[in-house]
């Protein structure tokens, strides 16, 4: 059965046929809620089992026809018709899986955030799997997908999707990346999706003429708000809930990321999240197998981490920006924007510098604690119990795509400081208390950089996307011409990784380092609740020496010659370089 939600539809009609074919185009049936369902007969409900059948909606006689809301698959992009995918066709072979780390789940394991689209120079799922032996072999546990929801044009970071439910074709579409999750768990990795629920991109976006899946009431750094909690809500909540879902059970993801949950702007009884984690509680004890959620929030709050139970939102995991900011201002020295209170000296830490600030995260999670930001105006964040808080409910990174990409030419970290410094933040977020996550590439010192890339076939829409980003760059001091055209295929072609520079220095030596801490994190440190509170920092030789201890492992960072000593009682030491 063919359905739509369309409560304020007085006509839909529903075009279907073979791909190629002149559609037939045949009234749909309204029903209890909005809901709109079709009819067909027998002939046309066989071709519904017989290979491709593209079918697009027609409401209120307005044309052009409109693909579905909860598309599977978009082949003919995201302006054209919808084909059913069969999600029950793929033969599984992870009977036996029983969720990342033989069913411990992905707290306190090592994450690989990755691209699909820049993972390799094919930038499909069936390219991804042949790469995944590297990450065994590196020691991960769980690979973390950046969005594949449906997007304009080829290629994009894929936070601009526009159908939610449909895997992006040009990836490999939907079929491909149940392969993929297959692939994984057969070499023992688990797969968390990020997901985008906050907002959808701005070309291709018909929701808002079916219902009303967006509110005035709230507005977001992308218009409108996702209608959570006015009315009509109840659908749209449920359309965001069986969404994710569906990935943990039709695709067998292990876990979900959630992009920017501060900018789901609920004010119902009941927020979403705490609905959302509720349900995916109750599908987890079905399958059998741990389902996590992991969200993006920069409140700085741990009742983001609180379980439902005691009146949180209880989300699995909180990314832990505060950790990386105070990594990446004590490395590089950089302190401008959301960088400044990281540099000390502020109301936010006033009496200390830059590896005082370093100590504070590593000890306490975030800064902003209910302190000053600077960067805000205002103060911000909650006091952390650190005798409470289990350490592994913060993921903690050297680098993310966003810290990455949102730069103005996308340059790594690696591109300014030596691969002594890099080596140094790898072992104080890799074996501190948090649940560490590696940006692809970042294990080999990647040369290329990750720029800020898009495909959208609306040339305006492109226009207004360089013009954003110049004017955006320009106003911290870059030149236009220093800023890389989002439009241009050769902004994501020199985005791929050169998987040839395994072989080759630093890069091999900075791999085999990586390789080493993660193997030493596995066996000493372990995947067991962890504890702040455990871990202790101090800075020495006037800040020269910043040493860091936690569960009998001692990273010693001399950053005035940029080497660093790891010890653990019957370990040799590890030293880089």
């Amino acid at each position: 059965m063919i359905e739509v939600w369309a409560p304020e539809a007085t006509r839909v009609d529903l075009d279907f046929g073979a791909p190629g074919d002149t559609p037939a185009r045949e009234p749909m049936v309204r029903g209890d809620g909005g809901w709109w369902r079709w009819e067909g007969d027998h002939t046309a409900y066989a071709a519904l089992t017989k290979g491709a059948f593209d079918y697009a909606f027609v409401v209120d006689g307005e044309e052009p026809a409109l693909p579905d809301p909860r598309s599977s698959w978009q082949p003919h992009g995201v302006d054209g018709p919808s084909r059913l995918f069969d999600v029950a066709a793929h033969e599984w072979t992870d009977t036996n899986w029983r969720g990342p780390r033989q069913g411990a789940g992905s707290l306190g394991g090592v994450i690989y955030e990755l691209h699909i689209g820049t993972f390799t120079d094919e930038g499909t799922f069936e390219a991804a799997i042949d790469r995944l032996d590297h990450l065994v072999d590196l020691g991960v546990d769980v690979v973390e997908v950046l969005p594949v929801a449906a997007i304009p044009g080829r290629w994009g970071w894929g936070y601009d999707g526009v159908d939610l439910y449909a895997v992006h074709d040009a990836l490999g579409g939907p079929a491909a990346f149940q392969r993929f999750v297959d692939a994984c768990h057969s070499r023992g990795l688990g797969v968390c999706l990020d997901v985008v629920y906050n907002h959808l991109g701005p070309s291709g976006n018909y929701l808002g003429r079916f219902g009303p899946y967006f509110t005035q009431n709230h507005l977001t750094p992308w218009g409108p708000a996702i209608n959570l909690d006015a009315p009509g809500s109840d659908e749209v909540r449920a359309f965001i809930v069986n969404n994710a879902l569906r990935w943990l059970r039709d695709f067998h993801v292990d876990a979900l990321r959630l992009d920017a949950v501060h900018a789901l702007v609920d004010e119902s009884e009941r927020h979403l999240l705490t609905e959302l984690s509720d349900a995916v509680a109750d599908l987890a004890r079905d399958v059998g197998r741990p389902l996590d959620l992991i969200a993006e929030s920069d409140l700085n709050d741990t009742t983001m981490v609180t379980p439902t139970v005691d009146g949180g939102l209880g989300m699995t995991a909180q990314w832990a920006d505060d950790v990386h900011h105070g990594l990446h201002v004590a490395l590089t020295g950089e302190t401008q924007g959301y960088y400044e209170d990281f540099g000390g000296g502020t109301r936010s830490l006033p009496d200390g510098g830059p590896l005082d600030v370093l100590a504070h995260v590593l000890t306490r999670g975030f800064l902003h604690d209910g302190r000053w930001s600077t960067f805000r105006d205002r103060e911000w964040g909650e006091p952390v119990d650190v005798d409470e808080l289990d350490g592994r409910r913060l993921v903690t990174y050297l680098q993310t795509h966003d810290q990455v990409g949102n730069r103005a030419t996308g340059d790594r970290i690696g591109a300014s400081i030596a691969p002594g410094r890099a080596a140094i933040g790898a072992a104080l977020y890799l074996l501190g208390p948090g649940t560490p996550m590696i940006f692809m590439g970042e294990e080999f010192a990647a040369s290329s950089p990750w720029q800020f890339f898009t495909d959208f076939t609306d040339e305006s829409m492109a226009e207004a996307v360089r013009a954003g980003r110049r004017a955006e760059f320009g106003g911290h001091g870059w030149a236009a011409a220093d800023v890389p055209d989002p439009q241009s295929r050769a902004t994501r072609d020199v985005s791929v990784l050169r998987w040839d520079e395994l072989a080759s220095e630093p890069h091999a030596s900075l791999l085999n380092w990586y390789r080493q801490l993660i193997a030493l994190r596995r066996s000493v440190i372990g995947t067991s609740e962890t504890r702040f509170a455990d871990v202790t920092c101090t800075v020495a030789d006037r800040g020269g020496l910043f040493v860091m201890t936690h569960r009998g492992v001692t990273v010693s960072a001399d950053l005035e010659r940029d080497t660093v000593t790891v010890s653990a009682a019957g370990i040799p030491d590890l030293v880089f370089p």
